[in-house]
């Protein structure tokens, strides 16, 4: 006979190994919290609706209590022969107040138990790290506000561009991660619905009352369709696409940060925090945190191709391959939350080489544009500006010089309109600060850049 609270029409127990390979209770124990939340929500809505006498409900309630201080001084102890986090605790429960505890689960079904648990552990966590990328946001506006006038080469394809503000460099991430915030904004009022009362599938014959239930969790509102209810993970999906977005963000920043950290580039310099060491080379100096964080981008982008791969075959309505929806959401929150903390302190604590990064765009092209550019304020067309530009910085590579190396009289050679204000309007911090059209790099539009964003910043 078989032993399961399910086991009525079983005539015999599997071996211990196959209750391993089936259980659960591994890693769903995370929602220990969320699955007597979501139990004391349940009898009371049972009281409330006369399916349990009120002393039941008052049992059942004070039973659940006493659970959830043991599971916050990690005095329960699991096990895989109960196979989750709902058949475990409530052996315990029965096990706490009698018999009666086997009347909790009236009404309700595991699928519909589990689907409500993480809807109720991903509120929870989005929020959370909601905070979180606030945090990394305040940081970045922080450490722009120091350094509007910082100037630095811009890139395109990895090849100097145009010097740029370190500010508006920033704030381009800051942008970025605005994005992850909006779009983990929006995935919370779909996280945000009960699944609770929808059964194994098809709802309950019992007189409940899910709107009821619903509210006592926090919930601001219900599933409408029972077959949705139980077979819905889209919500875990979303989390994973913004989540693995997100963290493709910090990935891009974190690469700009080890090359702009090495010898060849020397802009900045990481915090002994967030370095270590070689075991064999005294000398050496390593971004380990930022190249972690890169590293640990493709996990969360696994879990997210792990649970689409999972549910794409799947018929309605709940399917034991749906176990596998945990352990991917669990990771991406754990991986998610550490990252950003690193990040935010690694931005914090960075040092910022200013001068290196000066010189550094006074020994290259990226003042190129600025030079086709004041011959079109001449009046000549651009393409003719761009070819007698081009075939200028050809003659400083060959001589091996810069543009602001070449005599007026060699400027002139190559075109009569150039003048003395020529060398002015070279020089780099001049072709940052002229650049305003909005949204630009030019000095004032991103100290106006800085004030916007932190009046948005007040108001989350």
């Amino acid at each position: 006979m078989s032993e399961k609270l399910w086991g009525g029409r079983f005539t015999k127990s599997a071996e211990e190994w196959v209750d391993e390979f089936g259980a659960s209770i591994s890693f769903d124990q995370q929602l220990v919290e969320e699955d007597i939340q979501g139990s004391l929500a349940h009898v009371t809505m049972l009281g409330k609706t006369g399916i349990l006498a009120e002393e039941e409900v008052d049992k059942i309630k004070k039973g659940l209590t006493t659970l959830l201080e043991k599971a916050k001084k990690n005095e329960l102890i699991f096990s895989a022969a109960n196979e989750d986090i709902h058949l475990n605790l409530e052996k315990f429960l029965i096990d706490e107040i009698g018999p009666v505890g086997g009347k909790l689960h009236t009404g309700r079904s595991r699928n519909d138990q589990v689907a409500t648990d993480m809807h109720l552990y991903l509120k929870k966590q989005v929020q959370e790290i909601l905070e979180e990328v606030k945090h990394l946001q305040d940081v970045l506006v922080k450490k722009a506000e120091a350094h509007v006038e910082t100037i630095l080469p811009g890139y395109t394809h990895l090849q100097r561009a145009q010097p740029v503000s370190f500010a508006h460099h920033l704030m381009a991430y800051y942008w970025m991660f605005e994005r992850d915030y909006g779009r983990l904004t929006d995935a919370l009022p779909r996280i945000d619905k009960s699944p609770l009362g929808a059964g194994a599938l098809a709802g309950t014959t019992f007189p409940i009352d899910r709107h009821y239930s619903a509210e006592l969790m926090g919930f601001s509102g219900i599933y409408e369709n029972s077959l949705d209810a139980v077979s819905d993970r889209d919500f875990i999906l979303e989390f994973l696409s913004a989540s693995s977005i997100l963290m493709m963000h910090m990935s891009r920043f974190c690469e700009e940060l080890i090359l702009w950290s090495s010898q060849e580039f020397q802009f900045i310099e990481m915090d002994d925090a967030y370095a270590t060491g070689s075991s064999m080379m005294p000398q050496k100096k390593n971004p380990d945190m930022a190249e972690l964080i890169r590293g640990k981008t493709g996990r969360v982008y696994g879990n997210l191709f792990g649970l689409l791969t999972t549910l794409k075959g799947l018929p309605l309505a709940y399917n034991k391959d749906m176990q596998e929806d945990k352990e991917g959401m669990f990771d991406t929150v754990t991986t998610l939350k550490g990252s950003l903390k690193i990040f935010a302190a690694m931005i914090d604590t960075m040092k910022v080489r200013t001068e290196r990064m000066k010189k550094a765009t006074e020994q290259d092209f990226s003042n190129a544009t600025e030079l086709a550019d004041y011959l079109v304020t001449k009046g000549v067309p651009f393409r003719d500006a761009h070819e007698v530009v081009g075939k200028l910085v050809l003659k400083c590579i060959e001589e091996n010089k810069f543009l602001v190396d070449l005599t007026l009289a060699e400027l002139k050679e190559a075109n009569e309109f150039f003048e003395d204000d020529i060398y002015h309007v070279l020089n780099p911090v001049t072709v940052v600060s002229r650049r305003n059209s909005a949204g630009g790099t030019g000095f004032e539009q991103v100290k106006l850049a800085i004030e916007k964003v932190k009046k948005l910043q007040k108001n989350k």
